[in-house]
């Protein structure tokens, strides 16, 4: 399978899992901070590491002890429009593997096997990882905890650097799959309710 080469795009797209790594890091020295995201594409790709990143953050600050109501409350809108955007990144994102695989010259393979799993949920998982390995990697080694308490964030660490090479690996295989169209996918969408005055009733029986 190691032979088998892939479009420069969906290369591309494999590269994103590597520099996921690289923006946490940066990110991470100051997570208040503007975050800049890389401006080459697919753009979606960033952005939804980008969004992960600070639903990340918004979920640590809620659970703050004595934190006030309307704090969590902010935390909370915030919350829901970081999910909302990263749907949006992974739709987007699915829109344009989709494109690169089939078009006028490379017809949907109907009779390939149907991938329930889409690439760009693959990688919102991925990048979702990424975050565990490099926070836990900082637990790991923080000087003012216990030593029982860095040696199982330590283990931990471990186990979650072999979840995140394995689903890299599935990853790449998709793409290969999915280019040599040994499977295919369709695109979904996630027709999410909880934000929409006219579908959640919470909202449309309040108006």
């Amino acid at each position: 399978m190691s032979s088998e080469t892939l479009p420069p795009s969906l290369r591309g797209f494999l590269y994103v899992v590597p520099l996921y790594q690289a923006l946490t890091a940066v990110w991470g020295r100051q997570p208040t901070a503007p975050l800049v995201v890389p401006s080459q594409p697919p753009l979606w790709a960033y952005r939804l590491h980008l969004y992960n990143f600070r639903l990340w953050h918004t979920e640590d600050a809620v659970r703050q002890p004595g934190a006030p109501a309307a704090f969590i409350a902010t935390c909370k809108h915030r919350i829901d429009a970081c999910n909302q955007q990263r749907h949006q990144q992974i739709e987007q994102l699915d829109a344009w593997c989709y494109a690169v695989l089939y078009g006028p010259e490379r017809a949907v393979p109907d009779a390939a096997e149907l991938h329930s799993e889409t690439p760009a949920n693959l990688l919102d998982r991925l990048s979702i990882l990424t975050l565990k390995v490099y926070y836990m990697g900082r637990e790991a080694i923080r000087q003012d905890a216990t030593a029982v308490h860095r040696h199982t964030c330590g283990q931990r660490l471990a186990v979650l650097c072999e979840q995140r090479a394995d689903l890299a690996e599935c990853l790449t295989r998709l793409c290969r799959d999915l280019w040599w169209q040994r499977k295919r996918f369709k695109l979904y969408l996630q027709f999410k309710m909880y934000n929409d005055p006219d579908l959640n009733p919470a909202i449309y029986r309040h108006r």
